[in-house]
């Protein structure tokens, strides 16, 4: 039977890991935006909340993080029962959540502090400083690494098939049994992988000359 027969699962769970990796990367984002906002906070419960969390998160391998979301969880508390591709969502978001914020708290603090302090003699109040004068300048030095990131990300996707999710790797899988070329299949899902990767970095090249 001839390989191209065997391109439309190939294509069908390239779809479906760009759909999870834009779902978990914007909630990832949002995540990580406030709770790198919390831990470079002068609030020491938001501080010590935040810390917490993305301690024991970056802590943990992301394969734990699905397993326990898809299996454990359920035995726990039998109304968080989720599907395999919304499991992968959560579970890549509050992944991604932690090292996003430490992207986030370290370009607020990067921030001269003397741009909070002028700020705060002309009356501006902690939540206005963040937003007109903190967030425009820690963006720009959070875009770049940030980025980085979320090409990461993409890859660590791939962990998703573990829990039966028939995302890009476990369909390079399924047709590998089925073709017998190995090789010539997951030369594929490579390219499919970097097709998926690239349009970020552009994405993130283009935003730094928006800012710039």
């Amino acid at each position: 039977m001839d390989f191209i027969e065997y391109l439309p699962p190939l294509l069908r769970g390239a779809g479906l890991t760009l759909v999870i990796c834009i779902a978990a990367g914007v909630l990832g984002s949002l995540i990580g935006v406030v709770l790198g906002t919390a831990k470079a906070s002068p609030n020491w419960i938001a501080r010590f909340v935040a810390s917490i969390y993305i301690n024991f998160i970056r802590g943990v391998p992301i394969l734990i993080i699905l397993l326990f979301t898809y299996f454990a969880l359920p035995l726990l508390l039998p109304a968080l029962t989720f599907s395999r591709g919304f499991t992968a969502v959560v579970g890549l978001s509050v992944y991604a959540g932690a090292y996003m914020a430490e992207i986030v708290r370290g370009g607020i603090q990067a921030v001269p502090k003397g741009q909070s302090e002028a700020a705060e003699a002309l009356g501006m109040h902690y939540f206005a400083r963040l937003r007109f004068v903190i967030f425009p300048q820690a963006m720009k030095i959070a875009v770049p690494p940030g980025i980085g990131f979320l090409i990461a990300l993409v890859k660590a996707s791939s962990l998703v098939s573990v829990i039966g999710f028939v995302d890009l790797t476990r369909a390079g899988r399924i047709v590998t049994t089925l073709n017998q070329e190995p090789l010539l299949t997951f030369l594929i899902v490579g390219a499919l992988y970097f097709v998926i990767s690239y349009p970020i970095s552009l994405l993130g090249t283009w935003y730094e000359r928006k800012l710039a």
